[in-house]
């Protein structure tokens, strides 16, 4: 049996913890709900052990901490994943005027959206992508997510139920692949959005491995063959929670002639990648043994 790490393509959590976030931001509001997670994020630790070694290990040996730093920092990374669950909900709920944002590089990213030649959007599993859906506004519906699409329809209903379904599409990547790849063609044709995260693949067939934070890890290759192939514009987004309850959008435009060859773009990318976690390190949100050594 092949013991070949893999990604169920499940967000953690279920039904009870997204419905107890929405119920708790209802009586006791913003803060009270960051109180609660303090109590919520101490639970996780012994109770999610997978994820706890992923976490220490992420901090011992890609951050380089010491022993007791490190302790520390396993649940100083359950919290800020928390946080960004409970913003996740209440800005969906409409709850923006409860926070700050910032922009980087946010004309330059409307003129290439504008110019309706179609564009691939690549994030990762950082931060919190979803606190610019207020901002979308009329580019939402022009929003093609490309993800594997495994969440318990439990959640979806949570969501749905309490107002808080998005107005993007998802194409969904485990149904077919080539289903997926006629509606991504189709998106960009139309002058869409097709956004992908960058930082999770579904079969090692599919992957490339890289240089990453002092090791060696996997990354999938399909976005950037997608985009290269289609010549179209790609920008990196990452929406990364700051003190204050504030979100800062990061927009990087990839110059032209690295768009023209996928071991460029994934290239540019892992590059980013590695520059956000040092100036995020809390808000790496794979939850498994990522590098391969």
């Amino acid at each position: 049996m092949s013991n070949e790490k893999k990604w169920s393509g499940k967000s953690r959590g279920g039904r009870f913890g997204y419905l107890f976030f929405v119920h708790t931001i209802r009586l006791l509001g913003v803060r009270g709900a960051y109180a609660l997670l303090a109590l919520v994020a101490v639970y996780f630790i012994p109770f999610a052990p997978k994820a706890t070694v992923a976490i220490w290990r992420y901090n011992r040996e890609r951050r380089k901490l010491g022993l007791w730093r490190s302790m520390w920092e396993v649940y100083a990374h359950y919290y800020v994943f928390g946080q960004t669950l409970i913003d996740r909900i209440a800005l969906r709920a409409g709850l923006r005027d409860r926070y700050h944002f910032l922009f980087d590089n946010y004309e330059r990213f409307l003129e290439i959206i504008n110019a309706e030649s179609g564009t691939v959007l690549v994030g990762a599993h950082v931060g919190c992508w979803e606190a610019g859906a207020g901002f979308f506004g009329t580019y939402g519906k022009k929003i093609n997510i490309v993800m594997f699409d495994a969440e318990h329809e439990a959640i979806k209903e949570v969501l749905r139920e309490n107002g808080q379904a998005g107005d993007y599409k998802i194409i969904p990547v485990n149904q077919g692949s080539l289903e997926a790849m006629l509606e991504i063609k189709c998106a960009l044709n139309r002058g869409e959005y097709a956004c992908f995260n960058g930082d999770r693949y579904l079969e090692r067939k599919t992957a490339v491995e890289c240089d990453f934070m002092g090791g060696r890890a996997s990354f999938p290759n399909g976005p950037f063959r997608i985009a290269a192939k289609c010549r179209v514009p790609v920008v990196f987004y990452y929406a990364m929670r700051e003190k204050g309850r504030r979100y800062r959008f990061l927009f990087t435009e990839v110059p032209t002639e690295e768009c023209r060859r996928s071991e460029s773009l994934m290239a540019a990318y892992v590059r980013s990648l590695e520059e956000l976690l040092a100036r995020y390190p809390r808000q790496w949100f794979n939850f498994y043994n990522f590098w391969n050594d």
